[in-house]
């Protein structure tokens, strides 16, 4: 395990995964209501693993048949995080925070649907997991595009099992658009030193 490669997918997929967006209001808002949190982070979690394993490896294969691939995506992933921290930086501005506003749901089979729904047909969910974390992961050697995927996804299970479960202690913390300020300015650095580090 290189864990300087797993450290990079973990930063890489967490500054991804914790945007503001409809998957983390919803997350949010039944941990805070402290309904159906298992189900709903589960097929957070699950879903990103599947994604994100398949764009390592997909992208992967085609750098194997490919050669030039592998610099294409080092260059378009560098360009990729810093088009994205530029973004951050822009967001923090804007100082806002989660909104959580909508309705809690309450049985365990409308929460599995209403999750998949947000999740799958989130157009965001597949550009981040198998195009821009699949084709960074590529750039690496077999070994090493292990470690990435597991730092990756393991990015994922953290962010989501926190949202979830420790909503109710994090709930105003989330509610803070202080709090997103510094979180957007944070990955927004996070994302450009890993652009460095991608090219050079």
């Amino acid at each position: 395990m290189n864990w300087l490669v797993a450290g990079s997918g973990f930063g890489i997929a967490l500054g991804l995964i914790a945007a503001i967006g409809a998957q983390n209001a919803h997350v949010l808002r039944q941990g805070l209501a402290g309904r159906q949190v298992p189900v709903t982070v589960a097929i957070c979690i699950i879903w990103d693993t599947v994604l994100m394993a398949s764009g390592v490896y997909g992208m992967g294969t085609i750098a194997t048949i490919w050669p030039p691939f592998e610099w294409i995506t080092r260059i378009g992933g560098a360009i990729f995080l810093i088009g994205y921290g530029g973004l951050c930086f822009r967001s923090a501005l804007k100082n806002q925070a989660l909104g959580i506003e909508g309705q809690v749901i309450e049985s365990f089979w409308p929460a599995l649907v209403s999750i998949l729904a947000v999740t799958l047909l989130n157009p965001h969910v597949y550009l981040d997991t198998l195009v821009f974390i699949g084709g960074i992961g590529a750039q690496y050697g077999e070994d090493d595009r292990l470690s990435f995927t597991v730092g990756a996804v393991s990015a994922s299970w953290v962010w989501f099992v926190v949202l979830g479960y420790g909503a109710r202690l994090l709930g105003p913390t989330f509610e803070n658009p202080k709090a997103w300020t510094v979180l957007d300015i944070g990955i927004g650095i996070l994302m450009w030193s890993i652009a460095l580090t991608l090219l050079f």
